[in-house]
């Protein structure tokens, strides 16, 4: 693969693609983090813009991994394109959204999703389904036909890279890796054995 010199050129490239022939959610990554006792967990979230600053998504602060962020604002992303045989990894480290960000987000989604973002206490243990049904049943009460404002609770995080490494399958496995690693101001480059 050619060299550019601009890690967010290259991914607004491989996602425009992904946007294109990806069937399900080009946008979902696995998020990375580290609990308390120094356990990394991941899990699949749904990133929700980027630019040269980094990569947004939206959660409940109360969460795992809100409270994981907190505590330890370190991160990685990995994006794979199983139908573009791509995968992107991204490390760096997290800070808040602004809360202007989190409200025009918050806005933006679905009145259901909205709701659900009040009723939610997530990652905490519940009872069963009909717990959270009546969570939902209360709050879509309380909001009535209004509208409903962000939770306290819920906001975004970016993830301000510092690493990048772009993926391509290859045969017999000698696949192409290229990474971009934050050198004060610039990237420097640099290609990797499979």
């Amino acid at each position: 693969m050619a060299t550019p010199s601009d890690p967010f050129s290259l991914f607004a490239a491989w996602f425009a693609a992904a946007e294109a022939k990806e069937l399900n959610d080009p946008n979902g990554m696995a998020l990375a983090t580290v609990d308390a006792a120094g356990m990394p967990n991941v899990r699949m979230v749904l990133f929700k813009g980027f630019d040269a600053r980094g990569f947004v998504f939206y959660t409940n602060l109360e969460s795992a991994k809100g409270e994981e962020l907190t505590a330890n604002p370190k991160a990685a992303l990995l994006f794979h394109w199983k139908s573009l045989r791509r995968q992107v990894r991204v490390q760096g480290a997290c800070e808040p959204v602004t809360a202007e960000e989190a409200d025009a987000y918050f806005a933006s989604r679905p009145r259901d999703s909205q709701i659900g973002a009040w009723a939610s206490r997530q990652s905490r243990e519940m009872e069963g389904r009909l717990e959270l049904e009546r969570e939902v049943a209360r709050f879509a009460l309380k909001f009535g036909i209004g509208t409903v404002p962000r939770p306290p609770q819920w906001s975004g995080f970016r993830l301000v890279p510092l690493r990048f490494e772009f993926w391509t399958d290859k045969p017999f496995r000698l696949h192409e890796r290229l990474i971009f690693i934050k050198d004060g101001m610039a990237w420097r480059t640099a290609h990797l054995f499979p």
